[in-house]
């Protein structure tokens, strides 16, 4: 699977607007729905079966721009993948809508508790060994603050679990994330 397939996708479901030069010097603006969205794309459902050009800007509600060039496309679906490869994590915030950005940190966080359950640890002795306070493994556990990636990648060698999986893997049942 190629990197801007495996990448990380949120579910969005709202409004946009691809912009593309037609060729003839004029600017074409067509609305889309923006599917969902990762680091090195998004998947967009063009509201009209309009010709799309193979690079185009993409543009978000928050008025975020975004050149993409043309991944592929299947009737009115079509995969844009960020001309500058991956968005940055302010980009990726502007994305998501805060309600998304918060279900995704509850996500990461119920994972993080269930592998540290599995492992046997304490809030407190992950805290240790993370160097935090365990206020914080609490908050991070809840979702209520956001774990960054250097963290997250010693918690999952702390606790012998992929980092993907603390990022992307299942949600424990009891969390709706």
């Amino acid at each position: 699977m190629s990197d801007l397939r495996a990448a990380l996708r949120h579910h969005t479901l709202r409004t946009g607007l691809v912009e593309f030069d037609n060729g003839a010097g004029s600017i074409v603006s067509v609305p889309c729905t923006i599917r969902d969205v990762s680091a090195t794309g998004a998947r967009l459902q063009l509201n009209s079966s309009a010709w799309v050009a193979e690079q185009f800007s993409l543009i978000f509600r928050s008025g975020l721009r975004k050149d993409c060039r043309l991944a592929w496309r299947k009737e009115r679906l079509i995969g844009g993948a960020f001309s500058a490869g991956y968005a940055s994590a302010t980009e990726q915030a502007a994305m998501m809508t805060a309600d998304e950005q918060s279900r995704h940190r509850l996500g990461i966080g119920a994972r993080v508790k269930a592998a540290r359950e599995t492992r046997g640890y304490t809030e407190s002795q992950l805290a240790e060994r993370l160097g935090v306070a365990p206020a914080f493994v609490g908050q991070a556990e809840q979702g209520e603050v956001d774990i960054p990636l250097y963290q997250l990648m010693h918690i999952a060698d702390l606790l012998m679990v992929g980092l993907d999986g603390l990022v992307a893997g299942a949600v424990p049942e009891e969390v709706e994330a």
